[in-house]
């Protein structure tokens, strides 16, 4: 219809014109044409209606909601295989104490036992020697003591060796001879002290160098990354050696304070054990002495008489004990005095 307007209109133009006028219809006829092809073609809205079955409706009610999933992500567990790993240098020597901790612990344990240090059968057998105790023979107790090797024995034989002296000079050598065996066995137990004292040391100086090393790396950032995050997770690996100083050192300390209390308890009952046999040889001062083999010899400047052994029914008391002659010059002065020479 409406090329046929444009055609009647151009029989209305003057021949003149034609030329023009027929560029003028083909422009309207152009724009006319491009305007119905770019409106829209109309919607139908039954196209756009979507069909829900009941099928679809009764699914979506027996749906049970998703739960919803918290938006801050959990702390993952600390894994103390990799912090051990990333303590750096400083775990090598707390790890090495570590080992000499435990292998110290079961080494004093076992050693510092009652049938070690006292066994049984040698206190056994002396306090029979020692019932009564004016019948204690030392040479019988020299070879208790050679079959029973033992810290008890070499104390209780140094006693022995002292035979013929006074029981001052006695019990003094006894005391001696078990502070020398006490302080043999407390040596290893300082090593734990040292353990429990230096490893702290050691962990506080990894924990300082982490730190300044976190400080460091702070100041060298990149964009990605903020100072806060650094710094925390720098420090908390450098606390990592504190810990394990502190794990090693704890046992340390209980378990050297515990050693120490039973080695004290195990030689205060031996002294209190070689005090009670001290009396039996004190009827051998001035008159006897006991060699290395065990056997019994008189005094080196004369012949005592064995001392004299009550017989039942007889009160009288007992002879006392002749003093050793100390030099031949005062042999000599005895002689010239009228005292009688002891042969």
């Amino acid at each position: 219809m409406m090329v046929g307007r444009l055609n009647t209109f151009s029989n209305f133009c003057r021949p003149g014109k034609a030329r023009g006028l027929a560029f003028i219809e083909t422009v309207v006829l152009a724009t006319c044409v491009w305007c119905a092809l770019a409106m829209p073609a109309p919607v139908h809205a039954q196209d756009d209606v979507e069909i829900i079955e009941a099928d679809d409706i009764q699914s979506i009610l027996n749906d049970e909601p998703e739960p919803q999933t918290d938006a801050v992500a959990k702390p993952s567990g600390i894994d103390l295989l990799s912090l051990i790993t990333r303590g750096g240098g400083f775990m090598i020597p707390i790890g090495i104490m570590s080992l000499l901790v435990v292998a110290l612990a079961v080494e004093r344990t076992l050693s510092l036992r009652t049938s070690k240090v006292m066994p049984r059968d040698l206190e056994a057998d002396l306090r029979s020697l020692a019932n009564p105790i004016d019948r204690f023979n030392p040479s019988i107790a020299m070879k208790v003591c050679d079959e029973n090797p033992s810290p008890a024995a070499s104390v209780i034989t140094t006693m022995l060796l002292r035979t013929g002296q006074p029981l001052a000079d006695i019990e003094r050598a006894a005391t001696d001879a078990i502070e020398r065996e006490a302080d043999r066995y407390a040596s290893p137990i300082r090593w734990l002290t040292l353990a429990a004292a230096a490893t702290p040391l050691m962990g506080l100086l990894g924990t300082v160098w982490g730190m300044i090393v976190a400080f460091h790396e702070s100041t060298t950032l990149t964009a990605e990354r903020s100072r806060s995050e650094q710094l925390s997770e720098g420090i908390y690996t450098a606390l990592v050696t504190t810990l394990a100083g502190l794990a090693v050192a704890i046992p340390a300390a209980i378990l050297a304070l515990y050693l120490e209390n039973r080695l004290a308890k195990l030689f205060h009952r031996l002294e209190e054990f070689c005090f009670d046999l001290a009396p039996g040889l004190s009827r051998f001062s001035g008159r006897q002495r006991l060699d290395l083999e065990g056997k019994l010899h008189p005094m080196e400047f004369g012949t005592v008489p064995p001392p004299a052994v009550p017989v039942a029914g007889d009160s009288s008391p007992m002879p006392p004990p002749v003093a050793a002659v100390g030099t031949g010059a005062d042999q000599r002065g005895n002689d010239q005095h009228g005292g009688a020479k002891v042969s």
